[in-house]
């Protein structure tokens, strides 16, 4: 902690007083803040932190100096003032300074009861919270009257052996220390550094006047502001309560009235008319001097308003956004505060329906947030179930142990996904993600059947197929029932937020975009192109898979060729469909890459299916099954290495993607595709693949009679093309670096593997992140900078990005800054966070 150093021990709050946030807390200068604009706010003193720091050694201040700040006889409360609010600190003790002879005159004043309610508030709150004695001794009575007063008193002397303080001095002293040392206990640090507090942070304290609430004429407390916490359209909201204190307004309990005029009861605006308009024009000022919307807690007594202390609203995400872009447009602020207010990650609660914070939650079981936003919706066990249910539009969750190529079709049917296996990269997380669908993975406490249709939890219950869950892809939980949603809050703020951060944002941000609905919501979304079409998510559709497998049993490359003949068609039109909703923005096509194992059924019954529908005996289907299984496929026959095998491959979709660009370039600008070989580790990889493309293009520009140009580039998946970038670079107008898989082979670990033991690795400090998850700057990063300076080496111009899941991290954008990358490409419900993550880091730390 910073060394601070003070004239005296406490400063008297005034406008010109020495406060400041860093030596005595946000609630210390917000409150000189609220004085300087002339809000009614009782008499305050602030302590440093460096003060407080004293108490809690045992250097007390002169308690007599301190109430000497507040004339004869006052009545006190003590509340924290930490450096950042969301830090927390000691709870509030109020009425200080109550003993019995305050009580005879404030009985006179006020009343026996109301004066007898205010002492045994004191006695409870000194009694817990500052002697530390059993709660339970000192619980709220039915009845507060002076014998229950009178049974707490002396409550208080059996358990301390003493009579309870009736010095001021000393119950104020007392309550200090006890704040200051409760704020140096090992709970506290551990709970404000759970909120992102240093550990040495301090904790100054503000000991003020009491604004009583209780009394004749109109006296209680409340709080106000003036915008909905959830939505932030503007709207007054909060409570007031007659004859009461502090923040008991909150609490359920009589003399609870509304604010504004209401026809369920009686209001505020009714009952004190001015008062509540001065509460109105203090939240405008606020608004406008503090330049953020505050909420104000209020006390009045006897008519006459206090403003005791103000807080920022607390909001949802959505809310955040609507505010900050009022005030950016109301000219409180400017557009970059604006942008700077709001974190990137916050934007995945505007894009995705939630579950509704009020909502009751039945915890059913936990796994892995692998993609944002909440579903609700009946159980179903696989893809045909899922596509059934759509058909009746009925809302499901397609629960797996694990999602294989084949389960796309069932994906993109259901409203969230449910796995018993796998991580953040696993094969449904990716997918979901693209679809901007709720995804939980890696539920291994659930045990799933798929025989009997059911899911067990850890504790036993079982739900059957049509049983309603809920998922919440931000934080992992499975929740029993449909629990109530908020919707996505896609409007004019959000939009505005996002059309500033692309006016100051340097690095390019595109989408992986497989389908023309994902193609249509990057755009909608202002993705600046599509990074990563992954061309083979386009053969499982039905009619496309049994082509394939046709393909996958020709016995000859003619036949793979008469086989692969039926795709082209259907290929190109997929193209010429992506290149028109882009509206010649870049499309960048990555070539077939997985192995072929994936087309193919893996149970008995399916494969009788296929045999049947080939027309060919089941031996030789299991034969060829057979064939293709491999150790480790991942490493296996894929990608680059697949279309040299068995080139026709590529070949179609050359002549697909080329044939399309002819089409689509008539009814608009010429359109230069870029052409993406995945996997590739060696320059003559390459040059094989290129001279191929080559002549396919000259084939259909002979055919055609048009001309058309091409970009043709690599995928760096492997730590070898990394490290020979600069021979690679040879032949590529572009290198795209696929993070998944470099990630699982600088690391020789199986990304949809790694989340058995993930959370082991990173609680015991292996890994600072989950690799997959957060990109590995140091090993994978190395890699990637080595790949990105050869690369330029041999040719300057060539363009540089990154394609894997780590694009759509905010945390990974400073890193593709500082290395030279010229975009990133993400899922297309991450592009908003993307670019908002951009922003941010364009503005505070900008290029020289």
């Amino acid at each position: 902690m910073q060394k601070i150093v003070t004239l005296k021990p406490f400063v008297h709050i005034t406008a010109t007083a020495p406060i400041s946030v860093h030596t005595h807390g946000g609630r210390a200068k917000c409150l000189q803040r609220l004085i300087r604009l002339n809000l009614p706010v009782p008499t305050t003193v602030a302590l440093s932190f460096e003060t407080v720091t004293r108490i809690a050694t045992g250097h007390l201040p002169s308690m007599t100096s301190i109430l000497s700040e507040f004339g004869p006889d006052p009545l006190l409360s003590v509340r924290p003032s930490s450096e950042d609010p969301d830090w927390g600190g000691p709870g509030a003790i109020l009425n200080i300074g109550m003993n019995w002879d305050r009580h005879a005159i404030l009985s006179e004043a006020l009343g026996e009861p109301a004066a007898t309610a205010l002492y045994l508030r004191f006695v409870q709150a000194y009694s817990v919270h500052v002697a530390r004695l059993d709660p339970d001794m000192f619980e709220p009575p039915e009845k507060v009257n002076r014998k229950a007063l009178e049974r707490a008193l002396d409550n208080y002397q059996d358990e301390t052996d003493d009579p309870f303080p009736q010095d001021p001095a000393t119950q104020l002293g007392e309550v200090l220390r006890s704040m200051a040392r409760a704020w140096g206990g090992t709970t506290a640090r551990l709970l404000r550094q759970a909120k992102g507090a240093p550990a040495d942070a301090g904790l100054g304290l503000v000991v003020q006047r009491m604004a009583l609430g209780v009394g004749p004429g109109e006296s209680g407390a409340g709080v106000i502001q003036f915008v909905d916490p959830a939505t932030g359209e503007p709207q007054i909201t909060g409570r007031y309560r007659c004859q009461s204190q502090s923040r008991d307004a909150l609490k359920p309990g009589k003399g609870q009235v509304y604010l504004t005029r209401d026809d369920r009861g009686p209001s505020l605006e009714e009952i004190a008319p001015e008062v509540f308009q001065d509460l109105c024009t203090y939240g405008a000022l606020c608004r406008e001097k503090l330049r953020e919307e505050m909420q104000l807690e209020f006390t009045i007594e006897d008519g006459k308003l206090r403003i005791l202390d103000a807080l920022r609203v607390q909001r949802s995400s959505r809310a955040a956004v609507r505010i900050a872009v009022a005030l950016a447009d109301d000219g409180i602020i400017p557009q970059s505060d604006a942008l700077l207010r709001i974190a990137p990650r916050a934007l995945t609660e505007v894009l995705h329906p939630q579950i509704d914070p009020t909502a009751k939650r039945v915890l059913a079981a936990r796994g892995i947030g692998a993609s944002p936003g909440a579903a609700r919706g009946k159980i179903v066990f696989s893809s045909s179930a899922a596509q059934a249910s759509a058909a009746r539009d009925e809302p499901c969750i397609l629960v797996r142990r694990e999602t294989a190529p084949e389960d796309i079709r069932g994906m993109h049917a259901a409203h969230g996904i449910l796995t018993e296996r796998g991580g953040m990269t696993s094969h449904a997380a990716v997918i979901a993600r693209g679809l901007g669908l709720p995804c939980v993975v890696g539920a291994s406490s659930v045990t799933i059947s798929h025989r009997s249709k059911t899911l067990t939890n850890a504790e036993g219950k079982v739900f059957s197929e049509g049983d309603e869950i809920t998922i919440d892809g931000g934080t992992g939980e499975v929740l029993a029932g449909a629990v109530p949603m908020l919707e996505p809050a896609l409007d004019d703020s959000f939009r505005s937020l996002l059309s500033w951060a692309d006016e100051v944002r340097d690095i390019g941000i595109r989408a992986n975009a497989d389908t023309p609905s994902d193609a249509r919501l990057a755009r909608s979304f202002a993705a600046q192109g599509i990074g990563l079409c992954r061309t083979e998510h386009m053969f499982f559709e039905q009619d496309r898979l049994t082509v394939m497998r046709e393909m996958i049993f020709a016995k000859s490359a003619k036949d793979r060729e008469a086989a692969l003949v039926q795709l082209l068609p259907m290929q190109r039109a997929d193209f010429v469909e992506l290149f028109e909703i882009m509206h010649g923005l870049p499309v960048c096509i990555r070539l077939f890459d997985p192995p072929l194992h994936e087309f193919l059924p893996t149970d008995r019954s399916s494969m009788r299916g296929l045999a049947e529908s080939l027309d060919l005996p089941i031996a030789e289907i299991t034969r060829r099954v057979e064939q293709l299984t491999e150790f480790n496929p991942m490493l296996g026959m894929r990608g680059v290495r697949l279309g040299i095998a068995m080139p026709e491959i590529y070949e179609m979709q050359a002549r697909a993607i080329f044939e399309a660009t002819i089409e689509a370039s008539r009814n608009g600008d010429p359109i230069v595709p870029e052409i993406m070989i995945p996997l590739v580790s060696a320059n003559r990889e390459v040059e094989l693949v290129k001279t191929r493309i080559d002549a396919v293009a000259a084939a259909v520009r002979n055919e055609q009679g048009k001309g058309f140009d091409y970009r043709l580039g690599v995928m760096g998946e492997t730590p070898r093309a990394c490290l020979r970038a600069d021979e690679i670079a040879q032949h590529a107008a572009f290198m795209s670096f696929g993070t998944n898989d470099l990630t699982q082979m600088t690391y020789g670990l199986s990304r949809d593997d790694a989340g058995r033991f993930m959370s082991d690795y990173v609680n015991q400090g292996v890994f600072r992140e989950d690799p997959f998850h957060m990109l590995d700057t140091d090993g994978v990063g190395e890699l990637l900078q080595l790949g990105a300076q050869r690369a330029r080496a041999t040719d300057p111009n060539i363009v540089l990005s990154i394609c894997g899941e780590h694009a759509g991290n905010a945390e990974s954008i400073a890193f593709c800054r500082d290395v030279g990358f010229d975009y990133v490409s993400c899922s297309p419900f991450r592009v908003p966070v993307v670019r908002l993550a951009a922003a941010h880091l364009a503005l505070l730390h900008p290029k020289a």
